[in-house]
C-alpha cells in the first residue's frame, strides 16, 4: 500500500528523464528548488532497471531524510526496498534496491569493487557542492562505465554550471521548474560581532507581523561554534518571545537534528549550518537569516593537514539558502551583508579538487590500481598536488617505485589523513600506541578549547608556558587533564578546554 504522495512540479517530467535514461544510460538534470528531485526521480528510475539504484548525497542529515521520505511514499519504512546508509548509521535489507548514501561511502565502494555489476544506475544529487569526494566518485563512474556500457549516471542540481558535466558523459540536458514562492531579499550589513547582528536580526524578524501566520526561522551560520555563540546571544529573546531555539549541523545525533526538523506547536528558530542549504525542504520556514559564511574545505600550509576555513559563499549558494524561505510560502530572506558584496561574490564556489590535500586521495588509488593522473575527471587535479601528495607518501613510507607498501595499506585502514595515520602507526611500532591515537584523533579535530596549536598561543593572546616538548604534547595535557577530571564542566573552563569540544 502507497503512502500519502502529493504532487510535485517534476512529476509531469518524469516519463521524459526515464525515457531519456533508458536511451542514452545519463542525463543532467537542472530542477529548481522546491521541484522534488530529490525524492521523485530516483524511485522512478527504480522501475526501469534491474539492479540496485545508489544515490548519493553530500551530507548525511539529506541522506537519511531522502531515503525515509521516499519510504513513506512508497507505505515502507526505510530498511526495506528503500534504505540509506552513512558513516555512522545505515538502514537496508536483503530487498533493499534504492539506497541513497553519502560520498565517502560510494568512493568506498567504488574503490572495493570499481565496476559495481550489482548497480544499475548512480544518481548524483546536489552535484554543484562539488566536494571532492563527488569529483572523485564521478571519476570512478565514468571509468566504470568505459568497462561495462549498462551502467547509468544521472546528475543533478539545482545551481550547476550544467554544460561541462553534459559533455563530459556526452548526456543530454533538462531543466525541471521548481515550487518555490516569491521571497523578499533584504541586507543588513554592519561592525557588530556575527552573535549580535544574528540576534538583532532575529528580533526584527519575529516582531514584524507578516507573513501571516508567522512561519519559522532557519538561521545560516558556517559552523557549530557560531551556531552555539548565536544561541547564547539569542536566549534572552528566546524567553521573551516564546520562541524555540534548536541547532542543526552534522555533529548532533539524528535524534537531535529530527528535533529540529519536525514540527511544533512553538515557532521555532533553526540555527544551521550549510546542511539545511539543499535537498528536503523543511517544512514552516517562512524566512531566512543568512549570514552569508560557511566553513570551506582547505590545506594548512604549515602542518600540511585539512583544515575548515570560515569564507564568503557564493552567489549560487546565496540563491539555494534564500530559496528555502519560499519552498511552501512566499517567505523573506534577510542576509546580513551588503548587496554589493553579493554581486561582488563568484557565482559558484571553486570546487574542493582544486584547493584540498590530495595525499589521501593519491593514497587510495594507488591501492586499488589507480593513478590520479590518468582516471577521467571531470576537472583534472593540477599537477603540482599529486607531486606533492606522492611526495609526502614516499616520505611517509606509504609508496614505494609506485606501489603501495604495506605501511601505506595500514594507513588507508585508518580515518585519518596519511599524516596523522603514520603517527598511530609509528606509536603501535613503539608500544604508546594509546598516546599515538590520542594526539592524532586530537590533531585532526578543530581547538578543543582557548589554547590554538597552529599559534601556539592561549585566549590571553601570550604562548603558554609548559615543559612539554612540543604544541601536540602539550595539546595531548590538557586533554588527559580533562579526563583526569572526569569532564566536569567547571574544570575543563579551569584548563581552558571548550566542554562541547
Amino acid at each position: 500500500m502507497r503512502g500519502e504522495r502529493g504532487a510535485l512540479p517534476i512529476d509531469p517530467l518524469l516519463p521524459e528523464i526515464v525515457e531519456k535514461v533508458r536511451a542514452g544510460g545519463a542525463l543532467v538534470l537542472e530542477a529548481e528548488p522546491g521541484a522534488g528531485k530529490t525524492t521523485r526521480v530516483p524511485p522512478a528510475l527504480l522501475e526501469i532497471f534491474p539492479g540496485e539504484v545508489l544515490v548519493l548525497e553530500p551530507r548525511r542529515i539529506a541522506a537519511r531524510l531522502a531515503a525515509q521520505r521516499v519510504a513513506r511514499e512508497r507505505g515502507e519504512k526505510p530498511g526495506e526496498t528503500v534504505g540509506y546508509q552513512t558513516r555512522f548509521e545505515e538502514r537496508s535489507g536483503p530487498r533493499t534496491r534504492l539506497r541513497f548514501l553519502t560520498e565517502g561511502i560510494l568512493v568506498r565502494r567504488l574503490l572495493r569493487d570499481p565496476l559495481q555489476d550489482g548497480v544499475s544506475l548512480v544518481v548524483l544529487d546536489e552535484f554543484h557542492e562539488r566536494h571532492l569526494e563527488g569529483d572523485l566518485a564521478l571519476a570512478l563512474l565514468a571509468h566504470a562505465r568505459r568497462k561495462r556500457g549498462d551502467l547509468a549516471i544521472v546528475v543533478m542540481s539545482a545551481t550547476l554550471d550544467v554544460g561541462p558535466v553534459a559533455a563530459f558523459l556526452g548526456a543530454p540536458v533538462l531543466s525541471a521548474p521548481g515550487a518555490a514562492f516569491e521571497v523578499a531579499i533584504e541586507h543588513e550589513s554592519g561592525s557588530a560581532p556575527l552573535p549580535e547582528r544574528v540576534r538583532s536580526a532575529l528580533e526584527r524578524v519575529v516582531s514584524e507581523r507578516t507573513p501571516d501566520p508567522p512561519g519559522d526561522v532557519l538561521v545560516f551560520l558556517p559552523g557549530a561554534s557560531e551556531i552555539r555563540a548565536a544561541l547564547g546571544a539569542c536566549s534572552s529573546l528566546a524567553r521573551e518571545r516564546a520562541l524555540s531555539l534548536l541547532p542543526l549541523h552534522g555533529r548532533l545525533s539524528s535524534s537531535e537534528q529530527d528535533r529540529a526538523l519536525e514540527p511544533s506547536s512553538q515557532r521555532k528558530a533553526i540555527f544551521s549550518t550549510n546542511v539545511a542549504e539543499t535537498s528536503v525542504t523543511i517544512e514552516g520556514v517562512a524566512c531566512v537569516i543568512d549570514s552569508g559564511l560557511a566553513r570551506v574545505a582547505g590545506c594548512s600550509s604549515w602542518s600540511g593537514l585539512p583544515t575548515l576555513e570560515v569564507e564568503p559563499i557564493s552567489r549560487a549558494s546565496a540563491k539555494q539558502r534564500a530559496g528555502r524561505a519560499g519552498r511552501t510560502r512566499p517567505g523573506k530572506c534577510v542576509r546580513l551583508y551588503s548587496k554589493e558584496d553579493h554581486d561582488a561574490r563568484p557565482a559558484f564556489a571553486a570546487p574542493e579538487i582544486a584547493r584540498v590535500d590530495l595525499a589521501e586521495t593519491v593514497l587510495a588509488l594507488r591501492a586499488a590500481g589507480h593513478d590520479a593522473r590518468t582516471l577521467p575527471w571531470l576537472e583534472a587535479p593540477p599537477s603540482f598536488p599529486i607531486e606533492t601528495a606522492e611526495g609526502l607518501l614516499a616520505k611517509l613510507g606509504a609508496i614505494s617505485q609506485g606501489g603501495v607498501t604495506a605501511i601505506g595499506r595500514r594507513l588507508l585502514s585508518l580515518p585519518l589523513h596519511p599524516r596523522l595515520a603514520r603517527v598511530v602507526v609509528e606509536a603501535e611500532e613503539r608500544g604508546v600506541a594509546r598516546e599515538g591515537v590520542a594526539i592524532a584523533a586530537l590533531l585532526n579535530e578543530r581547538s578543543i578549547g582557548a589554547f590554538t596549536l597552529e599559534r601556539g598561543r592561549s585566549s590571553s593572546g601570550k604562548r603558554d608556558e609548559g615543559e612539554a616538548a612540543s604544541d601536540a604534547l602539550e595539546l595531548l595535557e590538557r586533554f588527559e587533564a580533562a579526563r583526569r577530571a572526569d569532564f566536569q564542566e567547571s574544570a575543563l573552563a579551569a584548563l581552558g578546554v571548550d566542554p562541547f569540544a
